[in-house]
């Protein structure tokens, strides 16, 4: 996932609080999300960005999706080492990028939409399952 770029160098010298790869992360994360939930944008950029707008806590929710598919169990831990604790830390690193235009938001997009979504450990270890279906169960 790791592809070094400057500008998001110099947001996490700005903000040491979370590492390189939190904000990769979080770029994947949203790319994930807007394919989730059919808000993907154009190519030829014809479709409007309202379209594709994903609010705080459906990144937030693709981000859970997301980090149990890309790290299983270990999801937490990489967290945890990346300096994400919380939900709201996600707001942080989302702002951090919205103050350098590397994301961007609508008027209507506050730090508090990431707020409590979900406790990590809870969400990240204690929910965490493994789903087969019985073809790849048998192979």
């Amino acid at each position: 996932m790791s592809t070094y770029h400057v500008r998001l160098a110099e947001v996490v010298q700005r903000d040491p609080r979370f590492a390189y790869e939190a904000y990769e992360f979080v770029f994947a994360a949203l790319s994930h999300t807007q394919k989730l939930l059919g808000r993907v944008p154009a190519e030829d950029g014809s479709i409007p960005g309202a379209q594709y707008h994903v609010s705080g806590r459906e990144l937030v929710q693709g981000v859970r999706d997301l980090a149990v598919r890309e790290f299983g169990l270990m999801a937490r831990i990489v967290f945890r080492m990346w300096g994400i604790n919380r939900t709201a830390d996600f707001g942080d690193i989302v702002f951090n990028l919205v103050e350098e235009n590397l994301m961007s938001k609508s008027d209507q997009d506050s730090r508090a939409d990431f707020q409590d979504i979900f406790d990590m450990d809870h969400a990240l270890v204690q929910e965490f399952h493994i789903e087969l279906d019985e073809a790849e169960w048998r192979r």
